[in-house]
C-alpha cells in the first residue's frame, strides 16, 4: 500500500508548526547525553530466500549463504534535550562475515551484515500526548559499507526524510511516518529516489532485569530518476529481543532480525531471517 496521502498530511502538520517553531524565545532547560544503546556480539543462524537472484545486489542480507554467524553491533547516539526539542546524532555498525573451508577445497567467505549508518535527527516537542511528544521530525542519514559485497559495489547514499514523529514515552521511544529522498551513489550512474516511510524503536520492562525492544522500519519507493535493476522497491527491516542482565550494565538473550525486500529486476523478493542470542553492553554517560 502506497504512503503519499499519509505523507501529505504529515508534510502538512510540518508546515503548520512553523509559526509556532518561531514564537518560541523563553529560556530553556537541557541537557546532553551519549547514549550506548547496544554494544555487542550476537549469534545466529541464518535463512537466506532467492540467494542466486540477488547475486548482484549491494544488500549482502539477500545474497549470503544460510549458515550459521557471529555478529558484531554497535548502536551509539549523542543525545541532545530541551523543553521543546530533541536533537539526536547516531553512528551505528553492523559486521558479520563467515568464513568456511571445505576438505580439499579452496577456502569460502560470505558476508552475512555490513552497514555503517551516520544519523543526525532533529525532532520538535509540539503538543504532548500522555507522557509522549508528538511534533514535526527531519533526519539526514549517510550510509555506507565496510566493503563491498561479492561483485556489487559498495553502498554510498545519502538520505532526507522530513515528517510527524511520536517519541520519548515510556514505551515508544520513536514512532514516526516521513517522506525520504534518496540519493544513491553506489552505481556509476547516480541515482534518485523518493519513498515514503514508517520506523519504531519500542522498549518495555517486563519485570527487573528484563527487557523487551523492537525497531525497525517499512520504506516504500515511489520514484526513480533512473533504472537500475537491484534497486529495492521497497525494503523492510524488523528486529526483537529480550535482555537478561547479567550484571550491571551487560546483558544477554534472544533475538530474531528479519529483512525483506524486492528488486526491480526480478520478480521473486529476497528475505533474511536471523534467529540467535546476543550479548550485550549498553550504558547512558550525562555529559551535561
Amino acid at each position: 500500500m502506497k504512503l503519499s496521502k499519509i505523507l501529505l498530511s504529515a508534510t502538512v502538520v510540518v508546515f503548520l508548526s512553523i509559526p509556532a517553531l518561531a514564537q518560541e524565545t523563553t529560556a530553556q532547560t537541557s541537557e546532553l547525553k551519549a547514549n550506548l544503546r547496544r554494544l555487542g556480539f550476537e549469534y545466529s543462524k541464518t535463512d537466506v530466500s532467492h540467494a542466486k537472484e540477488y547475486e548482484n545486489s549491494p544488500v549482502s542480507q539477500f545474497n549470503a549463504d544460510s549458515q550459521s554467524l557471529i555478529k558484531g553491533v554497535l548502536d551509539f547516539a549523542l543525545e541532545y534535550n530541551q523543553d521543546s526539542m530533541r536533537w539526536n546524532n547516531g553512528l551505528f555498525m553492523e559486521y558479520g562475515k563467515t568464513k568456511l573451508k571445505p576438505v580439499d577445497e579452496p577456502a569460502e567467505s560470505t558476508e552475512n551484515s555490513d552497514k555503517i549508518l551516520l544519523s543526525s535527527n532533529y525532532a520538535h516537542k509540539l503538543w504532548k500526548y500522555g507522557t509522549y511528544n508528538v511534533g514535526p521530525t527531519a533526519t539526514v542519514e549517510y550510509q555506507t559499507e565496510f566493503t563491498k559485497n561479492a561483485d556489487a559495489p559498495r553502498t554510498k547514499v545519502a538520505r532526507g526524510k522530513a515528517g510527524i514523529a511520536l517519541f520519548e514515552g515510556n514505551i515508544v521511544k520513536d514512532l514516526y511516518i516521513v517522506g525520504v529522498t534518496e540519493y544513491d551513489m553506489t552505481y556509476s550512474e547516480k541515482v534518485s529516489k523518493t519513498a515514503g516511510e514508517i520506523g519504531w524503536r519500542i522498549q518495555y520492562d517486563l519485570r527487573d532485569g528484563v527487557q523487551l525492544s523492537t525497531d525497525g522500519y517499512y520504506r516504500d519507493y515511489f520514484s526513480f530518476s533512473k533504472y537500475i535493476g537491484t534497486d529495492l522497491e521497497y525494503d523492510f527491516n524488523a528486529n526483537a529481543r529480550m535482555d537478561v542482565t547479567l550484571v550491571d550494565n551487560l546483558a544477554f538473550g534472544p533475538y530474531i532480525s528479519y529483512r525483506t525486500g524486492k528488486a526491480r529486476g526480478t520478480s521473486v523478493r529476497g528475505s533474511n531471517l536471523q534467529l540467535g542470542v546476543a550479548l550485550t553492553y549498553k550504558n547512558m554517560y550525562k555529559i551535561k
